[in-house]
């Protein structure tokens, strides 16, 4: 399936979406920051009643300034296992059960770093809780040989894994950015995305965002997600013109301007 351009979109598709989710880096960011012109359209969608959630590899302890300063109704972290709301944490699994897995991460990281040469944790680890994170392409350049390593490592070791723009994220369980999406719109919102795929668009820019990608039929990517297209097994179904921040903004004024129809 190729991706059209988000311009060629059908008018008025977007008419009745109740709300946005999206991805942090490299979707709203550009080298760590978010741009300007992201940050005035989360601005926009929330001042016309839309719902906005970002959903990010990152961990809670990275997160939780931004939900304190984003107009946004939660930033759900580590790939959906902890959420941040203005009110603050939830999580999915109980306090015994983050303990022992954060344990046996660590010695998986262990196991990453022992076996697979030229690998760091990735800057941020010290606010991660419920997974672990290898950086290929924040501060550290890994090639792709050394990247699937990583993941095979992982999976190895008994842990689900992705690949984001800039890490490798490992975590113990069966949650993803879609479950975590269905998690905190059922319980914060109390909306059920089963039955109202079609009021949501997603926007992402890599292949960690293909769950979304596949489950929500209103998708976009920014630009930047061309890097990674051979590997997409699950495409979005409109691509921006502009990447990062300014693909994000393209896809929420082309939100607005529907909405407005």
């Amino acid at each position: 399936m190729s991706m059209i351009a988000l311009s060629q979109r059908p008018a008025g598709i977007w008419r009745n979406v109740a709300g946005v989710f999206t991805d942090i880096d490299d979707t709203l960011t550009s080298d760590g920051v978010i741009t300007p012109d992201a940050l005035d359209a989360i601005r926009a969608l929330h001042e016309a009643g839309l719902h906005v959630i970002a959903i990010t590899g990152r961990p809670v302890g990275w997160s939780e300034p931004f939900v304190a300063s984003w107009p946004v109704d939660a930033i759900v972290a580590e790939n959906g296992a902890v959420a941040l709301t203005k009110s603050g944490r939830l999580y999915q699994k109980d306090e015994a059960t983050r303990k022992a897995n954060f344990a046996r991460l660590q010695e998986v990281a262990a196991c990453v770093l022992r076996e697979v040469p030229g690998t760091m944790l990735a800057q941020d680890s010290a606010g991660r809780e419920t997974d672990i994170a290898i950086d290929h392409s924040e501060f550290v350049h890994l090639d792709d040989a050394q990247i699937a390593a990583v993941v095979a490592v992982m999976r190895r070791e008994g842990l689900s894994a992705s690949v984001s723009s800039i890490h490798v994220n490992g975590w113990i369980g069966a949650h993803d950015k879609w479950q975590g999406a269905r998690w905190i719109a059922r319980t914060l919102l109390g909306r059920d995305l089963m039955e109202e795929k079609d009021r949501w668009v997603y926007v992402g820019d890599s292949t960690n965002d293909q769950v979304m990608f596949e489950h929500l039929p209103h998708s976009v990517g920014v630009a930047n997600i061309r890097r990674f297209e051979a590997e997409l097994r699950c495409k979005p179904q409109f691509i921006t013109q502009g990447e990062r921040g300014a693909g994000f903004a393209e896809a929420a004024k082309a939100v607005l301007k529907d909405r407005a129809l």
